[in-house]
């Protein structure tokens, strides 16, 4: 690169920081900007002394810091004071410079800067190319939290490559697979296949939702499983054991169940690995498994069995990226859980100490299903899913039909969804959908609410002796 460039930056010198050791990634940089006649001022701080020198006054043009050294500072003060460090600076046009264990460039537009130079410095050197995953990841808890996530005017994005595949969501489309060094955050693409055929394109994308939902169950409050086909989850329970809520969610709909994904929040034992494999599955995801269970699924050696290592915070935050033609849509992830909601009852009838219960768990799911959604929901597992339908009152139609399918096929008497209980990821905007959900055999909704139409809805329920609670929230998902 012509160093010609680097000086339409303007930057003249850096400060390369390290907390007392020194990281070989900065005595890197210290190299590469000193070979582009840029000043380098090694400093070495103690952790004690870090946040004071962070809140000092700093007028230099590059910054290098190893971020993987602030991780493990115990100190909250001193990670904020990093964070709002790095934000104030980038704001103010300034290059940071940071390692690649963490913020690496993030920096606006700057007057003047030649449109090659970030490409040229990517490649120049591993230490340096932006991923703004990471960064909000390490700064969520004062900035994505509060909403004041901001945004660089430019990215530049790294990635490596896993895989290829065999071919995309069709044959005719060809796909490979990268792995990034986002948040961390345990998932398809990190996990350790232990068995089983190549992951395809699709095999991916489902296995990716089902463990995102599965997910939102503690596992050290309950066991959960995740039955996914088509990205959208087609049953999910809790249950004592994994066995006992694969059998629940499976019989919310068996037949969408032929050909899913299972997900799990507990290491895998053999007797639920048993109970999955006697139906065709295509892939199976946990934490861990047992040896006992391991050897279960190598019975079918098409099988795919990955192991995620962990699972993941459904509070995490982070950001998301999905690609549109000419572009990327960039947004911070739905972290919002049920449990921080402020439930406000708006009918006459509160809920019982059970259909509250069933509500926040239909909650937790609606939140994983493709708008839009639908949730039918009793004991602690769904009993009929409405998904990705264009009105809500035909999602509400849908899990009520998949609620007597799956009554059908248990040869019950009556529908599954009858004293159930019904989440809508966004609100009614008529009264029309909840009277489905009603018929169908709801007793207690959760909505988000604020629709115009409230009151009509409201009454609606009331009519019926049925309860109604407001989260506030919305859960589209597209």
């Amino acid at each position: 690169m012509a160093r010609g460039s680097m000086a339409t930056l303007e930057i003249a010198n850096a400060n390369v920081v390290a907390l007392e050791n020194e990281s070989p990634l900065l005595k890197l940089m210290c190299k590469e900007l000193g070979e582009r006649e840029i000043e380098v001022r090694p400093i070495t701080l103690k952790n004690r002394e870090l946040s004071a020198w962070l809140k000092q006054e700093h007028s230099v043009g590059a910054f290098g810091f190893d971020f993987a050294q602030c991780r493990i500072v115990p100190n909250q003060d001193t990670k904020a004071a990093f964070t709002r460090f790095v934000v104030d600076k980038s704001i103010e046009r300034k290059l940071c410079l940071l390692d690649k264990s963490g913020l690496e460039i993030f920096t606006t537009a700057i007057p003047g800067t030649n449109e090659d130079i970030l490409t040229k410095v990517n490649k120049h050197t591993t230490s340096l190319a932006l991923d703004l995953e990471e960064i909000t990841h390490n700064w969520a808890e004062t900035h994505l939290r509060r909403g004041k996530l901001q945004f660089a005017e430019k990215i530049l994005l790294s990635a490596e490559l896993k895989q290829m595949l065999r071919y995309g969501e069709n044959p005719q489309q060809v796909a490979a697979l990268y792995t990034t060094s986002f948040g961390p955050r345990s998932g398809v693409a990190t996990a350790r296949q232990i068995q089983g055929k190549e992951l395809s394109f699709n095999n991916i994308n489902d296995t990716d939702a089902a463990y995102e939902c599965v997910s939102e169950f503690n596992p050290k409050r309950t066991a959960a499983c995740v039955i996914v086909k088509h990205a959208n989850p087609c049953g999910v329970a809790e249950g004592s054991s994994l066995v006992e809520a694969y059998r629940r969610a499976l019989r919310c709909d068996p037949v969408s169940a032929f050909g899913g994904v299972v997900a799990v929040n507990r290491t895998l034992d053999a007797e639920a690995a048993e109970a999955i494999t006697e139906r065709f599955t295509e892939v199976i995801i946990a934490p861990s498994a047992t040896n006992e269970a391991i050897d279960v699924v190598k019975a079918k050696k098409n099988l795919r069995l990955l192991l995620a290592g962990k699972v993941p915070d459904p509070r995490q935050a982070g950001v998301t990226f999905r690609s549109v033609a000419g572009g990327l849509l960039v947004q911070s992830r739905d972290n919002t859980i049920v449990e921080k909601m402020r439930l406000k009852t708006v009918t006459k009838r509160s809920p019982t100490e059970s259909e509250l219960r069933d509500l926040r768990f239909a909650f937790r799911v609606v939140k994983h299903v493709k708008s839009n959604a639908i949730v039918y929901a009793k004991d602690l597992a769904t009993v009929g899913i409405g998904a990705g339908q264009m009105s809500r009152v035909d999602a509400a139609r849908l899990g009520a039909l998949k609620g007597r399918d799956a009554a059908n096929e248990a040869k019950l008497l009556r529908p599954l969804t009858k004293e159930s209980v019904v989440a809508s990821d966004a609100f009614f905007p008529f009264a029309d959908g909840l009277l489905v959900a009603i018929e169908a055999g709801a007793t207690a909704v959760i909505q988000p609410g604020r629709s115009v139409r409230d009151e009509e809805v409201i009454k609606a329920a009331d009519d019926h002796d049925v309860a109604m609670v407001f989260t506030d929230t919305r859960h589209f998902r597209h």
